[in-house]
C-alpha cells in the first residue's frame, strides 16, 4: 500500500449481479445497501458495476468481458478494493483477484469486516472472530494465499491481524477454544433467564433491522445511555435493563445486535448466545424505520432471521419508529397498510406511553386484585407473602389472631401461582 493509500479512507469499487426473480431492480437495491455497509467498513465508494446475466461465472463471478471492463474502470478511479455483492467461492475469489489485480471482498467478508470494527466487549470480539474463522476455514488455500491477504484494509480485520502464519490445526483449535468459551457465556445466560422467570419479570427484546432504531428507542425505554448513531450495526452486544411502569411494575428490556437481508450464517451461529435472548423473550417488539427504503423487504428480512433463530413463535408487536418524519397522509397509508402496529419516535417521545400500554396488555401485565389470607408459621405461605411484596402490589395487609390478609393488585399472568392461597378477589 502507498504512503497516499494509508492516510486516506480505501476506495471502493462495488460490483453486483441481476439475476433470477426481481432482476435488475432488486440487484440495485442490494447494490444500494452494499454502499452503506461499505461507507460503514470505512470505505469511500467511486465505481459501482452491475451485469445481468442468468448466473454467476463458476470462474470469476462476472463474465470475461465484465472483468475485463471492470479492471479497467478499477485502474481509473484508483480503486484500491473490489466489494462483490455476493457470497464468493474460493476459486472466484482468487481469480477474480487476479484478473482486476487488486483485493477482492465479498458481502460476508464486508460484513463480518464491520462487526470487528464494532466489537468492544471480549464476548463481542470472541463472537466476531468465531465468525471469521469459520468463514476462513473452507477458504484456505494449501499455498498460503488467502493468509498472505490478511493484515491490512477492508475484509482483513480481527483475527487475520495476529494469525499470518496460521494453519488449519491452529484454526480448528481456535474456533474450539472460542466456542468453548462461547457455551459458557450461554450457559450464564440461560441461568440468568431462569432466575428472571423465577422472579417473575417478563423480557421484552428489540430487534429490527440495522439502523432501525433500536437503541435510541432502548435508551428513551430504559432512560440508559447506550451508544445511538445514524450508522450501520453499532450494537453488537446485548444490554438488558429493567422499565419500571407507572403503577410500580416492571418488565426487562433488551436491545440486541441489527439484522440485515442476507446476514451471514457464520455471524447466526457466532452470535447464538446473543441471539437466544431474543428466542426467550416474553415478547418481541419489531423496530421499523418508518420512512426508510423497502421498508417491506427489510422486515421479512427481519422475520426470516428471527425464523432461524428459532423466535418465530415468540408473540410481536410492530413499532413503526421515526414517525415524526412522515406526513399526515404517509401515517394514515402505514396505519392501513399494518393494522394494529404502533407509529412512533423514539427521538421525540412520542407514542411510547402507548408502546408501554400495548406490551403490558400483551404480557397480561393488568392486574386482578386479590385477598390473600396467610400464616406466618407456614414457611410457603411467608414465601407467598415474600413473593407479594416483590412481584405484586399490596395494597393493605392486616394482622388478626396469628394470620396475615393481604389485598394486593397482581399481574393477572402471575395469578397460578397464587391459587391455593387465594381467600377471594375482586377486580
Amino acid at each position: 500500500m502507498t504512503a497516499r493509500a494509508a492516510t486516506r479512507p480505501e476506495r471502493a469499487a462495488l460490483v453486483g449481479l441481476a439475476t433470477g426473480r426481481g432482476g435488475r431492480a432488486a440487484a440495485e437495491r442490494s447494490v444500494a445497501e452494499l454502499a452503506g455497509l461499505a461507507r460503514a467498513a470505512g470505505a469511500t465508494v467511486v465505481l459501482s458495476m452491475l451485469q445481468e446475466r442468468r448466473a454467476p461465472d463458476p470462474a470469476t463471478f462476472l463474465g470475461r468481458g465484465k472483468v475485463e471492463l471492470l479492471a479497467r474502470a478499477c485502474d481509473e478511479a484508483e480503486a484500491d478494493v473490489v466489494i462483490v455483492d455476493h457470497e464468493l467461492s474460493p476459486a472466484q475469489l482468487r481469480h477474480l483477484e487476479a484478473a482486476v489485480g487488486r483485493r477482492v471482498v465479498d458481502r460476508t467478508q464486508l460484513i463480518l469486516d464491520i462487526f470487528a470494527r464494532r466489537a468492544r466487549t471480549r464476548e463481542g470480539k470472541g463472537q466476531v472472530e468465531l465468525a471469521q474463522l469459520r468463514y476462513l476455514l473452507p477458504r484456505l488455500a494449501g499455498s498460503g494465499v488467502m493468509l498472505s491477504r490478511l493484515g491490512g484494509g477492508i475484509g482483513t480485520r480481527g483475527p487475520g491481524e495476529t494469525k499470518l502464519e496460521t494453519d488449519r490445526r491452529r484454526i480448528r483449535q481456535r474456533i474450539h477454544a472460542i466456542a468453548a468459551e462461547l457455551d459458557q457465556i450461554r450457559r450464564r445466560r440461560g441461568q440468568l433467564r431462569e432466575r428472571r422467570r423465577k422472579a417473575s419479570v417478563p423480557t421484552v427484546a428489540l430487534v429490527g433491522y440495522t439502523n432501525a432504531g433500536k437503541t435510541t428507542l432502548f435508551n428513551a425505554l430504559t432512560g440508559e445511555a447506550a451508544q445511538a448513531s445514524d450508522a450501520l450495526f453499532v450494537t453488537l452486544d446485548p444490554l438488558v435493563r429493567k422499565v419500571r411502569l407507572p403503577d410500580r411494575r416492571a418488565l426487562l428490556v433488551s436491545d440486541t445486535v441489527g439484522f440485515i437481508e442476507r446476514l451471514p450464517h457464520t455471524l447466526v451461529a457466532a452470535f447464538r448466545a446473543t441471539l437466544e435472548e431474543v428466542a426467550a423473550a416474553d415478547l418481541i417488539v419489531h423496530v421499523v424505520d418508518a420512512a426508510g427504503p423497502e421498508r417491506d423487504r427489510r422486515m421479512a428480512a427481519v422475520r426470516s432471521v428471527l425464523e432461524e433463530v428459532g423466535a418465530a413463535e415468540v408473540p410481536v408487536v410492530v413499532a413503526f419508529n421515526k414517525c415524526d418524519t412522515l406526513s399526515a397522509d404517509e401515517r394514515r397509508r402505514l396505519e392501513g397498510a399494518e393494522p394494529g402496529a404502533l407509529c412512533l419516535s423514539a427521538l421525540t417521545g412520542e407514542g411510547l406511553d402507548r408502546l408501554l400500554e400495548v406490551v403490558s396488555a400483551r404480557l397480561a401485565l393488568d392486574t386482578r386484585r386479590v385477598v390473600v389470607e396467610l400464616d406466618p408459621a407456614d414457611e410457603e405461605d411467608r414465601e407467598r407473602m415474600a413473593w407479594l411484596y416483590r412481584s405484586a402490589r399490596v395494597v393493605t395487609q392486616e394482622d388478626h389472631e396469628g394470620r396475615v390478609t393481604i389485598e394486593a393488585d397482581v399481574p393477572r399472568r402471575l395469578l397460578g401461582r397464587l391459587a391455593p392461597a387465594a381467600g377471594g378477589g375482586h377486580a
